[in-house]
């Protein structure tokens, strides 16, 4: 008797269990049909004005540095370009690169589980790390002395110097970051860092000693909110904000300081849903936006309406 009921049990919490994957898989992609079909609703004040194509790789990266140079990377390559997209230079990596971030003279590229540090000319003068050899780094953030290395697969960012020393690690204490894919940005503020803890559907503001003092964003299908799983899969800084782009709900949009909706970049696309664009911004005049799905890099500019006489 015993055993009967033992066993009778177990296949109730394996079907319950199997019920809640069902459930979990569905309601995500009802949410998305739903979204999906009201994308008309959605005011865009930004158009495409030009894209480029990579043939022979897939750009998986996007920076602009602050004289507004055009930084990409991909499977396996970095390319900087001008604002009209001429190539200035290309160089071959070993292995696929997953983030790029520019500061002061130096351009920082990351590949798996170590960062690549290149001068104004395309040259690699220097490698750093490897920190954990199972890292899958998704995002860098320069600074004036330091560097930060965002860890999806340790659920962790990595504070360093220039030489590449660890001076501190953030993730590992109370404030944990939930990081169920390869989705996980960085990038710095006036006084800390802005992460998105993309299992939490939010971005959340640490200080240089390491304390997460705010936060906001929530899950959602409105405007304002980040939709499904793992988002904002990527953001970057805007003038008076972020720029942020989501998957699942394939849309780049503008929100303040304090996470408020200003307006859409795009939102009635045919991107395919489950891979984002990463973004960066030429002094929130310009975005450009790296889709690894159809290997192109789109430019976002603001339309220009006619003002009534």
């Amino acid at each position: 008797m015993n055993n009967k009921l033992l066993t009778f049990f177990s296949l109730l919490i394996v079907a319950v269990f199997i019920g809640y994957i069902v459930f979990d898989t569905v309601k995500p992609a009802q949410k998305t049909i739903s979204e999906e079909s009201s994308k008309e609703n959605y005011d865009e004040n930004w158009e495409i004005t030009d894209e480029l194509y990579f043939p022979s790789g897939t750009p998986c990266a996007v920076a602009v540095s602050s004289d507004g140079k055009v930084i990409v990377g991909g499977k396996s390559f970095i390319s900087c370009f001008d604002r009209g997209l001429k190539n200035l230079w290309s160089v071959y990596t070993d292995l696929p690169v997953t983030a790029v971030t520019t500061f002061d003279d130096f351009i920082y590229a990351s590949t798996r589980n170590s960062l690549l540090v290149l001068n104004t000319m395309g040259a690699i003068t220097e490698e750093l790390g490897p920190w954990n050899d199972n890292s899958i780094i998704t995002s860098i953030a320069a600074g004036q002395s330091t560097i930060a290395i965002a860890d999806a697969n340790n659920k962790a960012v990595y504070i360093i110097d220039k030489g590449g020393e660890v001076l501190k690690i953030l993730g590992n204490g109370e404030n944990e970051f939930i990081i169920p894919s390869p989705y996980f940005d960085i990038v710095n503020s006036d006084s800390g860092y802005v992460i998105a803890n993309t299992g939490l559907r939010r971005l959340e503001k640490w200080n240089l000693d390491g304390e997460m003092v705010s936060y906001f964003g929530e899950s959602g299908l409105a405007a304002d909110a980040f939709c499904g799983c793992c988002n904002p899969a990527h953001f970057a800084p805007f003038p008076g904000g972020f720029i942020t782009a989501e998957k699942g709900i394939n849309r780049i949009k503008v929100i303040d300081s304090t996470g408020k909706f200003v307006e859409f970049i795009s939102a009635k696309n045919n991107f395919k849903p489950s891979i984002p664009l990463d973004i960066a911004t030429d002094k929130g005049e310009t975005v450009y936006a790296v889709n690894p799905s159809d290997s192109k890099l789109y430019v976002y500019k603001k339309i220009q309406h006619d003002d009534p006489q």
